[in-house]
């Protein structure tokens, strides 16, 4: 069975509930009004500063910051390992080619070289024996044939001297069997001793030939450790400034490490890096300006080093003989990315591009002094000036001070 409430309980329970629906719908309202306000900034005129958009020439460009360093440079590095024992040049000083810049000393190749020497040594007494044997029994056959020809013209003359008397019989036949089967042999044996001569001569050739390549691999791996004992005292490669030299007295090196390097004088080059996004848009050949000393240099890129370390990239441009250049001097160049200037709206480069990502500026109306954000699409750039596609038209007064004060207001009201 249902109990009838009385006319001041419910008055008690309606209060709290309409209470809840009033606050619920002020804070909608303040919600709704608050993300259809647009939300403004009150400036001085004073803190702000504007340009005009205008139609102009634009050569699009790139500003760069190179270092100037040299041309060629040719490192010094240690051959052989040893300890410095004395350091003969200072980091700085120019030098010229072959002058010596430190000495060192390796126990070990001074060791070695003399092991070397005695086994050359050795050696080349082998070989001289060797063929003080070969010439000997060279000439021992020579010998042997001479005395086989020799007794076999003797044998042939006393045959001629024998036959007749045999034939009158005044010496017995078995005299001249015994001539004429000495005189056989004899010639058998010349045959045979011939073409021994013939075999250990070109045994005797083919030996000549190998111990004079066995003598000048000997003479060259002397040379060799002659050389490294050599190296231990460097000397400069070309004539330059040293512009680095890690050297001590007393501490070691290692073989292949760097020792310093040197430069060749009046002959440098610029070095800058570049953002990747410009990597396919960049060639040999490009036109750049620098200013050098007050004075516009133009320049030519020699080389694109597309390898991309912490998104940057390095181009390259020689220097012509510049006076009063130092290694390390920072330059300013201007990269031409177009050979032909080409009539565009353009802006002056400024702040206001970095803070507003490049997205939308803010137009001045010069009557009322309020700037209402307006979205832009830009394109080509230069040192100086940027590109307007579209949203802005020519004559328009833009605020071209950083916006990074006021960047989330959709109007700004300037006053004096």
């Amino acid at each position: 069975m249902d109990k009838k409430l009385s006319r001041s309980t419910s008055h008690r329970i309606l209060k709290p509930a309409i209470a809840i629906v009033v606050v619920i719908t002020a804070v909608w309202f303040g919600i709704t009004w608050q993300s259809n306000a647009t939300t403004s900034v009150l400036l001085p005129i004073s803190s702000v500063s504007t340009a005009v958009v205008k139609l102009q020439v634009l050569q699009e460009s790139i500003a760069l910051r190179a270092n100037v360093l040299p041309q060629k440079t040719v490192f010094l590095d240690v051959i052989e390992g040893g300890r410095v024992e004395e350091k003969l040049a200072e980091q700085g000083q120019f030098v010229t080619k072959g002058q010596p810049l430190v000495r060192l000393s390796n126990t070990a190749l001074q060791l070695d070289l003399i092991s070397r020497e005695a086994q050359v040594t050795e050696q080349m007494n082998f070989l001289r024996n060797t063929q003080m044997t070969i010439e000997t029994n060279r000439l021992n056959l020579k010998r042997d044939v001479l005395d086989i020809e020799h007794q076999i013209r003797t044998l042939k003359r006393n045959l001629s001297q024998t036959e007749p008397l045999v034939k009158s019989g005044v010496l017995a036949k078995e005299s001249l069997l015994n001539m004429q089967q000495d005189l056989s042999y004899q010639l058998q044996r010349l045959e045979l001793t011939q073409q021994q001569q013939q075999q250990e001569e070109a045994i005797r050739q083919q030996q000549l030939s190998q111990l004079s390549e066995s003598v000048q691999m000997l003479t060259k791996n002397l040379e060799f450790a002659r050389l490294n004992v050599t190296n231990l005292l460097v000397r400069a490669p070309i004539s330059g400034y040293l512009s680095e030299f890690n050297v001590e007295a007393g501490e070691s090196k290692a073989p292949g490490s760097r020792m310093g390097q040197i430069d060749i004088p009046d002959r440098y080059k610029l070095v800058a890096s570049v953002d990747e996004f410009y990597l396919n848009r960049v060639n040999l050949a490009m036109q750049a300006t620098a200013l050098l000393n007050q004075q516009e240099i133009s320049l030519t890129l020699n080389r694109i080093d597309s390898r991309v370390i912490n998104n940057q990239f390095q181009l390259e441009f020689n220097l012509p003989e510049v006076a009063e250049i130092k290694r390390g001097q920072s330059v300013n160049i201007t990269l031409l990315l177009e050979q032909q200037q080409q009539t565009a709206l353009v802006l002056p480069q400024g702040a206001y591009l970095a803070d507003s990502a490049a997205k939308y500026v803010y137009v001045l109306n010069s009557k009322t002094a309020i700037a209402h954000k307006q979205a832009v699409t830009l394109g080509r750039q230069s040192a100086n000036q940027i590109e307007i596609i579209s949203g802005l038209n020519v004559g328009d007064q833009v605020i071209t001070s950083g916006y990074r004060d006021f960047a989330q207001a959709d109007t700004i009201q300037l006053q004096q």
